[in-house]
């Protein structure tokens, strides 16, 4: 080994010169720095940049999850009880006409819960009778059809005290149809438009309560970023 690769000269012999060091008592020479002014050159390698691809909603939102608040889609079951709703209104608006041809109707009706009562009625007495039944028939169904209408507004835009008053709504309707029905005072007309508009009520409060239109309401009533 040693007669292969023999040591070193020494610097004696013009080999390889030491590091010179500090003299005892000398001063350090300084650091050397950027010259005043200068540019520092860049670190070697890319710049760091962002992540390939869009950003998929708020910081912290997973990739591929639905932003919270976001709009959504309107489901098939409110959209369908939106137009069950127009179809309401529409019932209530014939409720109205239907009143105007029952004129003679309800003053038979007057007539016998007077007599019932045991008292007489003049013809005057009579006709105002009629003519405030006739007037509150009218003001119910007109105030109906508006009831209607706002409830496809709100529902239809996700709105959740929408579907709060329009099942209240509907325990009202239910508990007049069965008082009406129990008194039997009802004309058989006005009977039958009662009893489409109950099973039309029941049949929308199914709709606005199924899991996608609850998830609808959710979406809808979420805040937005």
């Amino acid at each position: 080994m040693s007669e292969q690769y023999p040591p070193p000269p020494s610097p004696e012999q013009g080999g390889y010169p030491s590091t010179p060091g500090p003299t005892p008592g000398s001063t350090p020479p300084p650091m050397q720095g950027p010259t005043p002014g200068s540019v520092p050159a860049p670190m070697p390698g890319p710049m760091p940049g962002p992540m390939p691809g869009p950003m998929a909603g708020p910081p912290g939102a997973m990739p591929g999850q639905p932003v919270a608040g976001a709009p959504v889609s309107r489901p098939a079951s409110i959209t369908m009880a939106v137009r069950l709703m127009y179809v309401g209104a529409l019932l209530s608006l014939i409720g109205v006409l239907v009143t105007f041809t029952l004129a003679d109707t309800i003053r038979e009706q007057v007539q016998k819960a007077a007599a019932d009562a045991g008292t007489t009625m003049s013809p005057t007495a009579l006709d105002t009778a009629v003519a405030v039944a006739v007037g509150v028939a009218v003001v119910s169904g007109l105030l109906g059809a508006a009831l209607w209408l706002l409830m496809a507004w709100a529902n239809g835009r996700g709105k959740s005290w929408g579907r709060i008053v329009a099942s209240v709504l509907f325990g009202l309707s239910v508990l007049s149809f069965v008082t009406g029905l129990a008194q039997g005072t009802q004309p058989t007309l006005a009977l039958v438009l009662s009893v489409l508009t109950v099973a039309l009520g029941a049949f929308i409060i199914v709709l606005l309560w199924k899991k996608e239109s609850s998830a609808y309401y959710a979406a809808q009533s979420a805040p937005r970023y």
